[in-house]
């Protein structure tokens, strides 16, 4: 066998997905939707992100809107900042967390207790460090609304401010779009080719009460994604769009952080006895091996493949260009990390974050 056939062809087959994701990924340009966003935050210990994260939430245009933050036991002044920022805005409410139930992660049971305290006719949940734009809720809830979705989600642009977050961070857009067949567009309706950002995600609230809400994923870490799964599989249509221009997200600030946070979603990911020799074959013949490969033409065409296609996603990113160069050790880590995430599981040490662990379940 010609190796370096071998590993060409690996790497024509993200270019080719990714291409074709890249030319259909929805772009919003609605600017008014009708009815009530409620923009839904499960903050806990956030009080750096909180105070950023409702003032953009509440400068939305286009859509009436409200915000819920529900407190999580945070031991920070999180709580007082929401109360201040309520006291000034009644768009504005502050809802405790109960403890913590058995079988629940905790920002799947903050979020189902956000729902049962919202009154919007859509649910937008964001993470405390999301800065929405203004025209995001509506842009999101008009396609909904136009598109009959039940659910739609998009990838912030991420905010990339360490060496430790360009290793790592831009593998979010890159694997979505280069491997994702359909890149989660609504046309996609199978559940397997779901896909959502837990970041920035928009729910119908007569679909999301029909299936359960986030009750009914209680236990997975990567609720975006069980929630995507679990609307097309009861008959729902659900969406990824271009996420870049509607909100901006520093998710992870330098490599301990974006390690472990990462490590928490791997084993509702790649890191499956099945599913992990697989991406270890795809991601490392396809953006490792052409180097080892070199001067051979086949691994010189694989290269300009792979960064062309590395270039084309982090341009609609929006993400740093600096981090282009640097995607062979972006693919090297994201594989460190799933095969360490599956070697803490076969040692039975579970997933964690903010100070809780959880037992890491298979997504829905």
């Amino acid at each position: 066998m010609d190796w370096t056939w071998l590993c060409l062809g690996l790497t024509a087959l993200p270019a080719s997905i990714g291409l074709h994701n890249l030319r259909r990924l929805p772009g919003l340009t609605g600017d008014r939707a009708e009815g009530l966003v409620s923009v839904l935050i499960p903050a806990r210990d956030e009080a750096a992100n909180v105070e950023a994260c409702v003032t953009a939430a509440l400068a939305s245009r286009g859509v009436a809107v409200e915000v819920v933050v529900m407190d999580d036991g945070s031991t920070d002044g999180t709580p007082e900042i929401v109360r201040r920022l309520a006291a000034a805005d009644p768009r504005v409410r502050l809802a405790a967390a109960p403890p913590l139930p058995p079988d629940w992660t905790g920002k799947v049971h903050a979020c189902a207790r956000l729902a049962e305290a919202a009154r919007g006719d859509w649910l937008l949940f964001i993470d405390a460090d999301v800065r929405l734009a203004p025209g995001a809720a509506a842009a999101m809830a008009a396609h909904a609304a136009e598109k009959r979705l039940a659910m739609v989600s998009g990838v912030p642009r991420q905010v990339i401010g360490s060496l430790g977050e360009a290793l790592t961070v831009p593998g979010i857009n890159f694997l979505l779009l280069g491997y994702l067949p359909g890149g989660g567009r609504a046309e996609t309706v199978r559940p397997d080719l779901a896909a959502a950002c837990g970041q920035l995600v928009l729910c119908e609230r007569r679909a999301y009460d029909a299936i359960g809400g986030h009750g009914a994923v209680r236990r997975v870490l990567h609720e975006g994604l069980a929630l995507a799964r679990l609307f097309r599989t009861e008959g729902h249509r659900t969406e990824v769009v271009d996420g870049a221009p509607l909100a901006t997200c520093r998710m992870y600030r330098g490599f301990a952080e974006c390690w472990g946070g990462f490590l928490k979603n791997a084993r509702e990911g790649m890191a499956t006895p099945l599913g992990l020799p697989i991406w270890t074959v795809l991601l490392a013949g396809a953006h490792l091996w052409p180097w080892a490969l070199l001067p051979e033409m086949q691994a010189v065409l694989a290269i300009a493949l792979m960064l062309a296609l590395r270039a084309a996603v982090t341009i609609r990113a929006r993400e740093p260009w600096w981090t282009i160069p640097l995607h062979p050790a972006t693919m090297l880590v994201a594989l460190a990390i799933q095969w360490w995430a599956m070697a803490r599981w076969l040692m039975g040490r579970p997933a964690g974050w903010k100070g809780r662990a959880y037992p890491a379940t298979k997504a829905a």
